[in-house]
C-alpha cells in the first residue's frame, strides 16, 4: 500500500514563502477535468485498491513540526506502507527521511534538483530548505545520495559533497541515457526547480539550463528501483501560471505513485 500525505510547511524557506499551499493546489490539479487519472503505463489510479491519500498532516510551528512529520512517517513506514508526501518546502525531506531510518537503514536516495541542498546552514538555519541534505548524510540516515540536475553548487557545497561521498550528476554534465542502479530501498525527492523554469514557473527560485518534463518523467519509468518513498516539493502556488507547475506536478505524481505501486 502506497499512502499519500501532504506536508504544508514552508517556515524554512527562503527568499519566498508559499509552498505551505502547494498539496491543496496539487490534489486539484490531479482531480482536474482537464485532464484523467491514467499513468502513461495504462492505470487507473482513480479506484486503485492499492493507494489512499490521507490527506494533509495538522503541523505544529517549527522545530515541533519536524518531530510530527518523522513520528507519523514513521508511524506509516512501520505498518508496511510506502510513503509518498507532497511538500511544502524542501526542508521536509529531512524529517521525512528520519522517519524511514529505523526500517531502512541502507536507504538510497534520488535526489531531483538544481541546488545541492547541503549547507551547514544557510542564514542562520540549520534546518533550511538549503540544508536538508546535509542533515541527512551527517547523521548516516542515508547509505548512498545521488544527487542530478544541480547547476548551482558553489565551493561549500563541493566540499559538502565530498565529505559526505556523494554522487552528483550535474546538469551540465547529464546525458538522456543514463540507467541509475541501486542496490536495496530508494527514496527519491523531486524538487521541481529540477526542471526548466520554463515548465515550472511556480517555483521560488529559477535556475534556467534544468530538465524538461519530459526527462524527469523518463528518469521515473525507466527507474529499476525498490522505491520505497518518495516526495514531490517546492511548488510555489503564489508564482504559479494558469496552474502549469501544478499540473506538472500532478503528473509526477501519478508517475511516481504509479512506479511505487
Amino acid at each position: 500500500m502506497v499512502v499519500c500525505l501532504g506536508i504544508p510547511l514552508d517556515e524554512n524557506s527562503s527568499f519566498l514563502t508559499g509552498t505551505s499551499e502547494a498539496p491543496k493546489q496539487i490534489r486539484n490539479a490531479y482531480n482536474s477535468d482537464s485532464s484523467n487519472y491514467w499513468t502513461e503505463n495504462g492505470i487507473n489510479l482513480k479506484d486503485n485498491a492499492n493507494w489512499k491519500d490521507l490527506g494533509d498532516l495538522k503541523l505544529s510551528s517549527m522545530p515541533a513540526a519536524f518531530s510530527e512529520i518523522t513520528n507519523e512517517v514513521e508511524k506509516q513506514v512501520n505498518q508496511g506502507h510506502r510513503v509518498l508526501s507532497l511538500g511544502g518546502d524542501h526542508s521536509v525531506t529531512y524529517p521525512i527521511v528520519k522517519g524511514f531510518a529505523k526500517k531502512y537503514p541502507n536507504l538510497n536516495i534520488l535526489h531531483l534538483d538544481a541546488h545541492g541542498d547541503l549547507y551547514d546552514d544557510f542564514e542562520g538555519n540549520k534546518f533550511s530548505h538549503a540544508c536538508p541534505f546535509a542533515r541527512i548524510m551527517e547523521e548516516g540516515l542515508a547509505k548512498r545520495l545521488v544527487q542530478i540536475g544541480i547547476r548551482t553548487y558553489n565551493n561549500h557545497q563541493r566540499e559538502q559533497a565530498k565529505r559526505f561521498n556523494i554522487e552528483a550528476i550535474e546538469m551540465k554534465d547529464w546525458k538522456d541515457d543514463t540507467v541509475f542502479e541501486f542496490k536495496g530501498p530508494v527514496y527519491i525527492s523531486l524538487d521541481l526547480d529540477a526542471m526548466d523554469p520554463a515548465y515550472v514557473p511556480g517555483i521560488s527560485h529559477y535556475e534556467p539550463g534544468g530538465f524538461s518534463t519530459r526527462q524527469v518523467l523518463s528518469v521515473i519509468q525507466n527507474l529499476n528501483a525498490d522505491i520505497v518513498g518518495a516526495d514531490i516539493v517546492e511548488l510555489n502556488p503564489k508564482r504559479d501560471v494558469n496552474n502549469v507547475t501544478a499540473m506538472v506536478a500532478a503528473k509526477l505524481f501519478k508517475e511516481i505513485l504509479v512506479k511505487m505501486i
